[in-house]
């Protein structure tokens, strides 16, 4: 059996003269988690949409658990589960009824439904709320029933659009140890994300801009092969000021803000630290860190961008 759920090739998406997704491959191999990182507008929802086989490529083919979503959506479908970050669900139903509904509408009936059921509701820690109405829910629980009502069917596999979206960190901490329960068992699962801790947790990362792939691999791996120079992370009173003074030296690769932190990258960052500590004091800054740390993924994916853009 082919090891890759899902296989696409120079996958184009066109909307008049605006190209959404520009000529993408990538593939996930079958058990793993995938993510897409990306800012809105970037191409992801487009691309799932493909591959869910709600929206026709202009160019390029994608195949999903060896089926062609150009020519067998009704194959990929039967197979799949998803779950977008508006949750989908019927906020005048129970949690029960909502499971319910979503697995008569996935044909799961009978003994088969009860014995789903009970699973999702364990599984998401929904026990003693099947009779409570959806609508009353918080968002955490909102998106551990809609993530249960998308495995119902026990798809292969799941796509989840930004399933975090607007939701607390506890929640989301708990949401993504439901996730490796589910790849452990088999799952494999495409999520796409803006949340760099979230990204993290992926075993390999694509991260798109622009319609484009910019760079791929295990986040590890990414940070070794595309970042390009060191990050020096500055700790300071003022760091609206510093960000304006460093920029103004023209020295470094990048000057951002983190937080309350700056990172400032460049080829030789810890070389530097001597006049930019002396930039800043003479600027009325008073530093109380500064440190050279190992990349972040969003110091990485800044990098990528600026390199794809020269």
């Amino acid at each position: 059996m082919n090891n890759h759920a899902v296989e696409v090739i120079n996958l184009t998406k066109k909307f008049g003269d605006f190209t959404a997704v520009d000529g993408i491959s990538f593939t996930i191999r079958r058990g793993e988690i995938f993510g897409f990182l990306g800012p809105n507008g970037a191409g992801k929802t487009t691309t799932i949409r493909m591959l869910l086989g709600l929206l026709r490529p202009t160019s390029g083919t994608a195949r999903v658990l060896g089926f062609d979503v150009a020519r067998q959506p009704e194959e990929v479908r039967k197979r799949i589960g998803y779950m977008s970050q508006r949750f989908s669900l019927y906020n005048d139903l129970t949690v029960s009824e909502n499971l319910d509904f979503y697995g008569r509408t996935y044909g799961v009936r009978g003994q088969r439904l009860r014995e789903r059921k009970q699973f999702v509701i364990e599984m998401a820690g929904l026990k003693g709320r099947e009779r409570e109405l959806t609508r009353n829910l918080s968002g955490g629980w909102k998106q551990r029933l809609a993530l249960g009502a998308a495995i119902l069917h026990e798809p292969e596999m799941l796509f989840l659009d930004e399933p975090t979206a607007g939701v607390d960190p506890i929640s989301r901490r708990a949401f993504w140890d439901l996730l490796y329960t589910l790849a452990e068992r088999g799952t494999t699962i495409l999520v796409t994300t803006h949340y760099m801790d979230e990204a993290e947790h992926c075993e390999t990362l694509a991260f798109i801009h622009g319609g484009r792939i910019i760079a791929q691999g295990a986040p590890a791996a990414i940070k070794l092969d595309r970042m390009r120079g060191q990050v020096l992370e500055i700790d300071c009173d003022r760091p609206d000021l510093a960000i304006g003074v460093l920029r103004q030296m023209g020295d470094f690769d990048e000057v951002a803000l983190y937080g309350a932190l700056v990172h400032v990258v460049a080829p030789d960052i810890h070389d530097l630290k001597p006049c930019i500590a002396r930039a800043l004091t003479e600027a009325g800054v008073q530093v109380n860190t500064m440190d050279v740390i190992m990349p972040s993924l969003e110091d990485v994916f800044i990098s990528s961008v600026r390199n794809n853009a020269k």
